[in-house]
């Protein structure tokens, strides 16, 4: 999957009244700058994934990441973006830490990514094909419908110029997210 994520984390929201309701079909550009200093748009051209979560639940992103469908891995339509939300703010010191931590964190998924693409006969760098934005003090999570809380996770299916696909709160099943990733 270009642009792959596999980084993150996060717990079920279990206040649903933080959660706002997207529309299906309404577009959400929404442009950002991962860790790495990569420039990325949800109405870019790919279809993306994105998980919005916070730092507590690592096992859903990587869940999220695990039940990507090969058809997406090394493809250049496909994107996934995983958006860590920090409910404060930080100063810009801890914010450098912070974002260290992330992409070293990024470097141990792209291992474990890489072993896909092996399996698979991609011939690429899976380090290429992970990204993390670190949201400090929630502006994107607000974007999205949703407030920087303690076990924020959300998944979004964006089509090519942002269009909102499918939603969820929990990880979806391989064949759920696959489905919706077939809607291009």
């Amino acid at each position: 999957m270009k642009r792959f994520v596999l980084f993150a984390a996060a717990i079920c929201l279990p206040l649903s009244s933080i959660i706002a309701d997207l529309t299906i079909g309404q577009s959400y550009r929404i442009s950002a700058t991962d860790v790495d200093g990569n420039a990325l748009s949800t109405a870019d051209g790919h279809m993306t994934t994105v998980v919005l979560t916070t730092q507590s639940g690592i096992d859903k992103a990587r869940a999220v990441g695990d039940r990507t469908p090969d058809f997406c891995l090394g493809n250049p339509i496909y994107r996934m973006i995983t958006v860590v939300v920090f409910e404060k703010q930080h100063s810009k010191p801890t914010r450098m830490i912070l974002s260290a931590v992330m992409r070293h964190r990024l470097d141990s998924e792209a291992r474990l990514l890489q072993n896909r693409y092996t399996k698979l006969q991609i011939p690429r760098d899976a380090r290429r094909d992970v990204f993390a934005v670190a949201d400090f003090g929630g502006a994107i999570a607000k974007q999205l419908g949703s407030e920087p809380a303690a076990g924020l996770f959300r998944l979004f299916v964006l089509g090519k110029t942002g269009e909102l696909i499918k939603e969820w709160s929990d990880i979806p099943s391989a064949e759920d997210l696959a489905a919706a990733l077939k809607q291009n």
